[in-house]
């Protein structure tokens, strides 16, 4: 690392560069209850573990079952998540969408400029 260059440097330079994409065109953005949900999703399927509705209201972190139910019906109407079906018709799948992980690519490119940046 170069002269007066701290590691936080690198994830102050990250948050800014994630700053820049909310700025543009895309998904409505989420508050911070949906944005931790949102989260614990994508790890989920990361891990490729199948996470149903019930799945999530089992995670009091959350909150009550109704505040999930309509945090949950947000991040649909705003594109974040979808409800696939599963072999029971009364189970939902949750998932996030396509365009959640081309923003989840995005942040990662951030974060690859922003520690090439540090070397730099």
């Amino acid at each position: 690392m170069g002269k007066n260059k701290r590691p936080a440097d690198i994830y102050l330079r990250f948050l800014q560069l994630a700053d820049a994409l909310r700025g543009l065109p895309s998904l409505a953005s989420l508050d911070p209850l949906e944005d931790r949900i949102l989260a614990f999703i994508a790890r989920a399927g990361q891990q490729q573990q199948r996470l149903s509705v019930r799945d999530l209201m089992a995670q009091s972190e959350f909150g009550s079952p109704a505040m999930l139910h309509a945090r949950l019906k947000s991040m649909r109407e705003k594109g974040w998540i979808v409800l696939a079906d599963t072999e029971d018709p009364r189970r939902k799948q949750v998932e996030l969408s396509q365009a959640a992980w081309l923003h989840f690519d995005k942040l990662s490119k951030c974060l690859l400029q922003a520690t090439r940046n540090a070397d730099g």
